[in-house]
């Protein structure tokens, strides 16, 4: 089976309300429950088969992940903290990237191509649990607008990044002018995508107040402007990113009405929910078949080299920002490093690798090791290092 069928995305979606409401209830993060019940799955002894394809993942489940995100970020602390921002998904995604693929060449052999490949897919976070977490609990305004958006912003930079190896490894140019060209077409032109899309879109809606339009718009918006970019090989995540950040804030000023703000936040609140459950439960099925004893070194390598990436952009970024008005607290700079987890985007890259790629078997099943580490064992511990670290101000039962 290569899609699904009605009865099998009905289990999951069974099964997603199970986890969320029995992960809830034993303070569990949400994603870990989720994996655990794909695996279950997996080996059921009926076979349940369950796709996980960079098109379903990308097309489908990342555009509502990245633009629901984008939507909750407000532009002004946003722009207060992007000089800090940029730096942390520029030159520390590269920086990261870099560290993981020199160690994966010379420590276990892969070739420059393929070390260079998983350094930059294994370079995206994807923190959903940790999101997930801080808005169940009375955690710093600023560490979350830190932590949710250098996500989204790393996530673009390494789908960026991603795109010109992929070019390289198809025989294009790699002089630096070929790969700046290259970048600043791909940056620029995922931006330009989500303004072109969004923008018309608002002047749309601002024309009704009837909710079910606007979120039929805003729909629009954020798969429109993902599409419109990865049709012209530019990037989608920036462009969904975009789309997002217009609507949030540009279209709270008038072109969503006042009446159908709540019913678009709560729309795609719960589209992100339900991309999330079967993106972590596909995850899982796929962790079931992944076989690691062969590669249980080189993924213990992968995973301490990218421990050593992360830490190696948090920390020194945090050093060189620490007489400014954006230092980051060194309780922050812990939450940024052990909270940066590996998930959707990074297997969707993954899965996404050319054929010619020597290493592409082992370096899939080196990703699924290293994202299966970050989601149990950083996932799980998060919560006990924010009590430590005193950042957890109190807790609210979330419905």
């Amino acid at each position: 089976m290569h899609e699904f069928d009605f009865w099998t995305l009905g289990l999951l979606l069974f099964v997603a309300s199970l986890v969320a409401m029995i992960t809830r209830r034993l303070k569990l993060p949400y994603s870990v429950g989720l994996v655990t019940a794909g695996i279950a799955l997996a080996l059921l002894p009926f076979g349940l088969e369950m796709p996980l394809t960079p098109e379903l993942v990308l097309t489908v489940f990342l555009p509502p992940l990245i633009f629901e995100a984008a939507i909750q970020i407000p532009w002004r602390p946003f722009r207060r903290e992007l000089p800090l921002l940029l730096l942390l998904v520029t030159v520390g995604v590269l920086l990261a990237a870099a560290i993981v693929a020199a160690g994966m060449h010379y420590l276990i052999g892969w070739s420059w191509i393929g070390a260079a490949f998983f350094g930059i897919l294994i370079a995206a976070t994807d923190p959903v649990s940790v999101i997930a977490m801080f808005r169940s609990i009375d955690v710093d305004e600023r560490l979350h607008l830190l932590v949710e958006s250098e996500s989204l912003l790393n996530d673009g930079v390494a789908a960026v990044g991603f795109a010109i190896l992929v070019a390289v490894a198809a025989g294009g140019a790699a002089t630096p002018a070929a790969i700046g060209g290259k970048l600043l077409v791909t940056v620029f032109g995922g931006i330009a995508a989500g303004a072109v899309v969004a923008g018309p879109l608002l002047l749309i809606a601002g024309r009704t107040t009837d909710h079910l339009v606007e979120i039929t718009l805003t729909t629009l918006a954020a798969y429109g402007s993902f599409l419109l970019a990865e049709h012209f090989h530019m990037s989608g995540v920036l462009a969904a990113l975009t789309a997002g950040l217009l609507v949030g804030n540009v279209g709270w000023m008038g072109s969503i009405s006042d009446s159908g703000r709540p019913a678009v936040l709560s729309f795609w609140e719960y589209a992100a929910f339900l991309a999330n459950s079967l993106v972590f439960i596909l995850i899982g099925g796929r962790e079931a078949n992944i076989s690691l004893g062969p590669l249980l070194s080189v993924a213990a390598a992968a995973t301490l080299l990218s421990l050593i990436g992360r830490a190696a952009t948090v920390y020194p970024i945090g050093w060189m920002f620490r007489r400014s008005a954006l230092r980051i607290p060194g309780s922050y700079q812990h939450v940024l490093w052990w909270g940066g987890l590996r998930g959707a985007l990074a297997l969707a890259l993954a899965l996404a690798l050319p054929a010619n790629i020597p290493e592409r078997g082992e370096i899939i099943s080196v990703a699924f090791a290293v994202v299966a580490f970050s989601i149990f064992v950083q996932g799980l511990t998060m919560n006990g290092l924010m009590r430590r670290l005193g950042l957890i101000r109190g807790s609210t039962d979330a419905a």
